[in-house]
This record gives C-alpha cells, structure tokens and sequence, in this order.
C-alpha cells in the first residue's frame, strides 16, 4: 500500500506526553471491566473442570446439579456445534472438552444459577466419570518414543517423518553451510537450555457476560485483545451468523497476549440460549491459571562458532516447544527470531511444536523470542568471555543492518539495531564499577511487529471537534497516541478529539491489539482518515471560494488558498467549515480501511545488574536500562512505560515465574500466592533510551514497542546472575535452589 506525505519532522502535537483520554475514568473507578458489565435478570455461571491430566470422559450426569433450587441450566459439549473442523475445532475442543480431558483444568460442563454461589456449589454437584490415562508435561519426554500419545493425527505435513505423534509442526530455515563455517571458527560453544512455562499474569481475570435468543441474536461484553475474533469464533462454536452477534470490548486489566484467546465466552453464550437469560461468567483465578494459555515451555540447543576477532562464523539452533495439549506453539517464530539480530553467513535454525498435556498456550509479548534470545545470547556471552572480547563491540562487529539478508530469509530494510548498541555503550551503565558479588549483563532482542486489518472512521462535530472510532482495544495508552496522531494531522488540540473503541457492528473487521501493532496500523489508519477528512474539507472551502480543489492546502487546523490563489482569501478555520456542513455537502467523515504491510521490525539492547547471595542462592537485580528503537515515540512516557513493563515481567520469568506441575500431572502453584510474580520491592528503577530510527513503512516512522522490550531480559538478566555467581545458569527461573544447585556442582567439578 502506498504512503504518501511522510512526515518524520517538525511535530506539534507528536511526541508530547498530555494525560490519557480515559485516566479520570480509570481514577473514579466509572471505566468499566469485564466483571463491571451487568444485565438485568442475569445468571451466574461456573464451569466443572478436569481433576485429571488426561482421562477418557465415560459419563457426565448433570441431573443433581440441575435439580438444585435457583439452577437454570447446564451445558456440555453436546451444546455446541458439530462439524467443525481445522483451527475451530481445536478452539473447542479446548473451551469444552469432547470424549477426552486433556489436561488439569480442562473444561467438561457448566452451570448457570441465580447467584454465583449457588452456580458453584451446582458445579461441584455435576457427576463426572473418568478413566485416567497415561499424561506427560514434559517437552522433551513428550517427544520420547515411549510418551503417551495425546492426540492421534493433529500432526501437519510440515512434520518430517519417524517423529512422535506429538510432534505436530516443524519449521525449517536458514542459509549458507553451517558446517563450513563451524570449521573457520577459532572457538565453538554448544550448550543446551530450558525454560519454564510463565503466565502473563494480568490482573483482571477473564470476565463476559452474553445474551443469546432463541432468533439466533445475541451480543456479548468481555475483556478481550480482540473482539472481532471474539465474534467469529464464538459464531463458529455456536453455529450462528456471524452479523448476528455484536460483541463489545470492556475496559482490560491486562492482557499482554494472553486475551487474544477465546476460553470462556462461548461457554456464557451457550447458557444463555439454553436458559434464554443474560449470563455472566467471570474465572476464578485458580482457572485462570489452569486453563488460560500461559507460554510455552522450552527445550532448545545452540551452536555457535566465532573467531578470535568476534565475527560469527556459524549458527545453528534447535528448538523444541510444547504448546500444551493442542497445535499452536510457536516454534517458527522461536527459530526466526533467534539469531536475527546478527549478520551471519551461515545459519540453521530448526523449531518443533511438541504436544503434552497442559493447557494450550497463548501468546506472551513476542512469543517465543523471549525464549530464543535466553538460549543465544547466553551462548555469545560465553564466547566474549572465553576470547575475552567486549559484549557489545561483539555484537556490533556482528550486527544486522539495512541490507543484511535476516537468518530466517528476508533483507532488511531500516533498522535501529546499530543504534541501540551504539546507545548502550554510551550509557553510563555500560562503563559504572560494579560491586563484589555483582555481575553484568548484556543482550539484543528482536520481534518482527505486524500489521493486519485495520479499519478507522474519523467524523467531525459542527464546532470543529473529532470524534475517532477504532477497533483495537486499548491496552496500553492507545487513545493517547490515535488522538495525538489525528490532532497532528487536523491541526486543532489534542483535548478535541475524542477516541472510542467501536464495537464489532460499527466498524469493518479490526484484528487483534497484538502483534505490536496497534500504534502502528491504527495510527496508521487514524492518519489517512484524518487525511481523507482534511480532503473534504479542503474542498468544501474550496467550493465556498470557488477555486479549484488542488489550490486549498491546509495549515494549523485551517484550509488556505495556495498557489495563484495564494493571499486572495482568509484562512477558514475547521470550526468555520464544520458549522456549514449541513448546507454545503453534509457530514464531514473521514474513513480509512486497509490491510497496513509496512509494520518494519524491532530491536532493543538491554543492560543488567545482578548481585547473588551465595549462601541464599537469592538474586536481586540492582540496575536495569533499556534501549529500545521505538522508530517515532509518539506519546514517549508510554513508549518507556512499554520498555520498562516488559523488563519488568522479564525479571519475573528469569527468577521466579514457572508453572509447576507434580508427578500426577496437575499444577501446583495456580495461585498469586505460589506463582510469584515480581512486586515493586523486587525491581530497581528501570532506566529508559528511546532510539527513534524512523520505520519507512509508517507515515511518522513509527515503529510496534510493546512486545520487543520482553526479549532480550531472560538473557540479560542470565547472563548478568551467571558472572555473579561466577556459573553459567542454563534453565529458568533462576530461581535460589537452582542457583544454590549450580554452585554445588561448580564446587564438586
């Protein structure tokens, strides 16, 4: 799609940083979430979940629930549609499951009642019949050729042959002979690593309430990253019409990937049109553990050979990912993102989607990369410090750059790899004395950001001021920016443009706020619709003057003569235009619908502190700093808040987030209170760079920042605790008895 009008200077609203559009609501508590949202006469439900990790379901007998006083209803999967296949199939097989439970938490029934006590004492009253069955939670013994096989024929044609059933996608790429450049090398370094599921761990758990009648008519509330994809596959489960069912996006408590998923709401629809009652149903946070995708976990092995000098002269990495009980790991993008940041010759990287019984994993800012950027930097950390050669001006010898053919394919176009290490080494943190027990650490990290449907109407008021509709739920400050971008291009203040989040019967189809692509494709949008705006009204002064079109340009929210005309009239004010509106032609709407293709990649630098007891085994992360390439920071305080977010929930997955599974296959730790995640006494102040090396693909040069700033802490922070503890750590979390364990076995040789 072409761009025109780039502007990457001379900003008057873009990159100021004015309070956010929704802040008093969410102050007052007047915002409302998922668990805000009621009806009238509604019912509460509750779903019956699995005990078992794998279990044929023999028999369910609903008839003590449904005889229970104040119980309207109860669903199974006999409920939902029949004859579903592909991606949709396995969307409910995970909601509800079918002859078999496929791991702790799955969902077998639910139940609708008066009160939500009364639907959860029903649950437990649903007579379920398993017969257990052989389970296996474990990536790598899930790929073993005694592992139980989870399920028959999910594989795809991209699975080579002789493989376990429950290896069920394979992805392949690189270049060059890694083996030739294996032998120029003066130093090889192989070393295998793990990693442990995590959760995202938003606040808000997932909520929705949804009416469903007997004419096939319904609409539904809910916390999602995405309701468009909300409304299609809740359509498909229920088997309705997919214009007949409008959803609204709430207010979110969080998402970071993990509400781009559909668990609960077709289950709420269901009950709905069985009980022909509103229902809301809002999960408890055991379940949200236990049954909402937290990460993959991983197994993965790297090669990598450098000369003295620093230059790369090969790659090769393995990686093996299990996604939970259905398709869907991210393993390709694990591989591709692993060593692109680096300009290398010879590379391979292979990725295996490994089925096992958990639950299906959802995306986690950049999924997969975080993963992949633990295992390689941790790698290149060991050859700097084994040639010792200085960690950035390693990585800097060796850096992707415009031009550099990426590991996974594609050539580069402008990127800010160069310049975020360039940034790091100036940094004061780079060259600060540490203190005895401190260890630093660096790490690159890469995400490729995305585009996707994207559809803004823009519609002007007759006292000149906007009112802008867009489909990607705000999740982290979006209106901010979208009402900073269309003040930018109208010329009025960033106080007279009011941002809303449309729902699914307003607007064209809008994809997911995920990808990093909400600034990116929305802003897009929101500028051409303010463009397509500014055209029109170009033309109604135009009309009033009687010149032509092509002779109106505009200039701080006024439309002005140009060229031959120039000086022949007034400027004519937006306010002026839009109170004739009604006499000269009618509204004045701007609208912008397209499928944005430009959405460029992404590369950070980060810089770590660690200090480890050596008694304790306990890590405390003493100084943090970013460097990020945001491309055009267009509300910069929530381009940091991005930057700091992610490195906060990175301190997390290095040294304490990590799903925990027993020996009968049912997690442990499905509570905040056993699942730690980081508090503020856990986390120093994060120090931020923004690097603006403006995205060609994006009229402001604006570049996805929410999910790059996740990939390089797991190896930073690694590569920071292992010198100083003076022990290379291989799996995370880092936690203080895996640290105590690898200094045990350092002393022991």
């Amino acid at each position: 799609m072409a761009l025109d009008n780039t502007k990457s200077t001379g900003f008057t609203h873009v990159g100021t940083t004015p309070d956010r559009p929704d802040g008093v609501d969410k102050v007052t508590g007047r915002a409302r979430f998922g668990a805000d949202i009621t009806a009238p006469g509604m019912l509460h439900a509750a779903i019956v979940r699995s005990p078992h990790a794998h279990a044929r379901i023999k028999r369910i007998d609903t008839s003590k629930a449904e005889a229970l006083a104040g119980v309207k209803g109860v669903v199974t999967r006999a409920d939902f549609a029949t004859g579903l296949t592909g991606e949709n199939w396995n969307i409910l097989e995970n909601v509800m499951a079918g002859d078999t439970a496929l791991y702790d938490g799955h969902a077998v029934a639910a139940v609708a009642a008066t009160s939500s006590l009364i639907a959860r004492d029903a649950a437990k009253l649903v007579v379920v019949e398993y017969e257990p069955l052989p389970h296996v939670t474990d990536v790598d013994k899930a790929m073993a050729a005694d592992a139980p096989v989870i399920r028959e024929g999910a594989a795809d044609t991209s699975v080579p042959k002789g493989l376990h059933p429950n290896v069920v996608r394979y992805h392949e790429s690189g270049h060059g002979d890694v083996e030739a450049g294996f032998a120029e090398a003066d130093l090889v370094v192989e070393d295998h690593f793990k990693t442990e599921a995590t959760h995202q761990g938003y606040i808000e758990p997932h909520a929705c309430l949804g009416t469903l009648g007997g004419d096939g008519k319904g609409e539904l509330w809910c916390c999602t990253q995405g309701h468009w994809n909300v409304q299609k596959i809740c359509a498909a489960l229920l088997g309705l019409e997919t214009a007949n069912l409008r959803v609204t996006a709430s207010e979110i408590g969080g998402g970071f990937g993990g509400k781009t998923a559909v668990f609960i709401e077709p289950v709420a629809l269901a009950l709905a049109r069985k009980t022909n009652k509103p229902v809301k149903l809002v999960m408890p946070r055991a379940d949200v553990f236990k049954a909402t995708g937290p990460t993959a976990s991983t197994s993965m092995d790297i090669k990598i050979g450098m000369k003295k000098d620093g230059t790369i002269t090969a790659a090769q990495g393995t990686f093996r990912l299990q996604g939970g009980a259905f398709p869907g790991a991210p393993c390709e993008f694990t591989a591709m993102c692993a060593f692109a940041p680096y300009a290398l010759k010879n590379v391979r990287q292979v990725g295996y989607d490994v089925m096992s019984n958990r639950p299906k994993q959802a995306a986690y800012r950049a999924p997969g990369s975080p993963m992949a950027a633990f295992a390689v930097e941790s790698v290149i950390d060991e050859l700097c410090n084994r040639l010792d050669l200085d960690p950035i001006e390693t990585r800097l010898k060796n850096a992707s750059k415009k031009g550099t053919k990426a590991s996974f394919g594609p050539t580069f176009d402008r990127i800010g790899l160069v310049e975020t290490l360039e940034a790091a080494k100036a940094h004061p943190h780079y060259c600060a004395p540490l203190k005895p027990g401190q260890g630093r650490g660096i790490s690159c990290g890469f995400w490729f950001n995305h585009g996707g449907e994207t559809a803004v109407s823009l519609a002007l008021s007759e006292d000149g001021t906007a009112q802008l509709a867009v489909g990607t739920p705000d999740i982290g400050g979006s209106r901010a920016s979208m009402a900073l971008m269309a003040a930018e291009e109208l010329g009025i203040p960033y106080e007279n443009i009011r941002v809303t989040i449309a729902d699914t019967a307003t607007l064209g189809y809008n994809e997911v706020s995920h990808g990093s692509r909400v600034t990116y494709a929305s802003g897009l949008a929101t500028i051409q619709a303010a463009r397509d705006a500014v055209k029109k009204l170009c033309g109604r002064a135009a009309a009033k003057w009687g010149i032509p079109e092509d002779a109106v340009k505009w200039e701080n929210g006024c439309a002005v003569p140009s060229g031959p005309n120039a000086g022949d009239f007034d400027p004519l004010p937006i306010a002026e235009i839009t109170k004739r509106m009604g006499a000269t032609g009618g509204p004045i709407v701007g609208h912008f619908e397209a499928t944005p293709e430009g959405a460029g990649v992404s590369f950070a630098t980060h810089i770590v502190d660690a200090e480890v007891d050596p008694e304790t085994g306990k890590t405390s992360v003493v100084r943090y700093t970013v460097v990020q390439d945001a491309g055009k920071a267009i509300h910069p305080t929530y381009v940091e808040g991005q930057f700091q977010g992610g490195a906060a929930q990175g301190i997390g997955w290095a040294l304490n987030e990590e799903y925990i599974y027993g020996e009968d296959g049912r997690l442990q730790n499905a509570l905040f209170l056993d699942y730690r995640i980081p508090v503020a006494s856990d986390l120093p102040m994060i120090d931020t760079v923004i690097v603006e090396v403006p995205n060609p693909g994006h009229p402001y040069g604006v570049r996805g920042v929410g999910e790059t700033s996740i990939c390089p802490p797991l190896a930073a922070i690694a590569n920071a605790v292992s010198a100083a503890a003076g022990v290379r750590l291989r799996q995370l979390p880092m936690s203080p008895p895996r640290i105590l364990e690898a200094l045990e076995q350092q002393r022991n040789g």
